[in-house]
């Protein structure tokens, strides 16, 4: 079972000189609490405690070579941590020459916010003109070319506060997977689908993407011996595999698809891949089986696998499954045909490479001829695409629901949207092809915010683009 690693987040909290520390460190107090309890399984904060007063950092007009040893004190830890991300919230004003310089530095996914002010100033006191000083740091990180990311200038105990960091952290994780994937590629793409051409030179350039060529043979060789061993491991995964489905196949290809599974599993674990492009049905003679049922069984496991060797579609799976914080499962699917009463759905699916822990509860799972076929959970969805060409990488993405339509053989669900034809145009003269990426929930800013950082064209399903005749 796949693991997902730590998002490592350095925090820096700042403050303008002059202004009360007192104030500043109830502040920090406040939304220290509140990001240390949003997705504290698997964010590792870094803060700078140690470093600076009150965990603040802030400039001394009276000194400013302190000013500078502070920041690259900041500077020092969060590189020695191997931050990904950084989060710079104000406590009040703030000082954006500290800012900008640990985030120049750092060149890692940056947040700005700081916490509305209450009140505004008096003839008694100074309050602490937050607002005011995050549009000063804001223009000074873009003049030094740093990308950054904002949450509203909200309270702390907010729901936008709360949500907007959350959503932070699904965004660095995006990044970060695909800064760091390594893909397993399992044979070649099938002869006729010349769509499924990738330019994997093109992606390690771009985005240091791996790509590990695996042989399907060596599957084969690594099933025959897991089975020949029958170790207990093996065993009760057969037995958890079988009490899933119903099946007339044959008692040995229920087990020579179950050892299929486990010898894709440990190959990609002894390559260090997260994500995997197989070879699917040409690959069938070889394998014994349809490879279907252990692309369900994969995804489930956190090693998603697309299709008819879909390098990019690989990809897409890797951003889908990053920006749920690995916590659920995704599926790679063909856009087959459009509802037969809703115009504006359309049927996703595929033979039988759904994982099993999206199957309607409603609906029984069931191989057939070693392929799977049940329906997907009811649910909102998040659809998306990564693809390229001529040099330049798109990330199609919108938003839908599931819907009721006819049965239907494989894995599938009807998707329905605001407007299909705007969809299909999009997909159409998109760079894109028959597969698309699901996942459920909705995640569409963030995938909006994560293609910026990655530096990839985002094709935003709500928006028209052109249009048929």
């Amino acid at each position: 079972m796949y693991k997902m690693p730590k998002i490592v987040l350095g925090v820096a909290p700042t403050k303008r000189g002059f202004l009360s520390m007192e104030e500043a460190k109830r502040q920090k107090d406040k939304f220290m609490s509140v990001i240390r309890s949003i997705d504290s399984d698997v964010v590792e904060i870094v803060d700078v405690d140690d470093l600076c007063e009150n965990g603040i950092l802030t400039s001394s007009f009276t000194d400013p070579t302190k000013t500078t040893q502070d920041i690259q004190n900041v500077i020092d830890k969060f590189v020695k941590a191997r931050v990904d991300a950084l989060f710079i919230p104000h406590c009040d004003f703030g000082e954006e020459q500290c800012s900008t310089a640990v985030a120049a530095a750092l060149k890692v996914p940056t947040l700005l916010w700081g916490a509305r002010d209450e009140k505004p100033n008096t003839f008694e006191s100074r309050g602490r003109d937050t607002q005011c000083g995050m549009f000063a740091c804001s223009k000074v990180l873009r003049r030094y070319n740093v990308p950054f990311s904002y949450i509203w200038n909200c309270e702390t105990e907010s729901e936008d506060f709360k949500n907007g960091f959350d959503s932070f952290i699904r965004v660095v994780n995006v990044v970060k997977t695909v800064r760091s994937l390594r893909i397993a590629k399992f044979g070649a793409r099938p002869q006729p689908f010349m769509s499924c051409m990738d330019n994997v030179g093109e992606l390690a350039t771009r985005y240091g993407i791996t790509t590990v060529p695996i042989s399907p043979n060596s599957v084969a060789k690594l099933a025959d011996d897991l089975t020949a061993e029958g170790s207990e491991e093996f065993k009760a995964y057969v037995a958890d595999f079988t009490s899933r489905f119903e099946t007339e196949m044959p008692k040995e290809k229920v087990e020579r698809s179950a050892a299929i599974t486990m010898a894709v599993e440990k190959l990609m674990e002894r390559n260090n891949c997260s994500v995997g492009a197989m070879e699917c049905w040409t690959a069938t003679p070889i394998f014994g089986v349809p490879v279907c049922p252990t692309m369900g069984e994969m995804a489930d496991r956190g090693y998603p696998l697309s299709c008819e060797t879909d390098v990019n579609g690989a990809v897409t799976m890797a951003i889908l499954r990053a920006v749920t914080l690995n916590r659920q499962a995704e599926f790679l699917a063909d856009l087959t045909i459009r509802h037969p009463e809703n115009d504006n759905a359309e049927l996703l699916w595929h033979c039988g490479p759904f994982p099993y822990s999206l199957k309607n509860e409603q609906s029984t799972a069931r191989l057939v001829n070693g392929q799977e076929s049940f329906y997907l959970q009811d649910g909102d969805l998040t659809v998306c695409r990564f693809d390229e060409v001529d040099g330049k990488h798109y990330l199609f993405c919108g938003e839908g629901k599931t819907t009721t339509g006819p049965e239907t053989t494989g894995t599938y669900l009807w998707l329905e949207v605001d407007n299909w034809k705007r969809w299909e145009e999009k997909l159409i003269f998109g760079p894109y092809i028959h597969h698309v990426g699901g996942t459920y929930g909705s995640y569409k800013k963030e995938l909006r915010e994560a293609a910026r950082y990655l530096g990839m064209i985002f094709d935003d399903a709500d928006v028209q683009g052109t249009a048929s005749l």
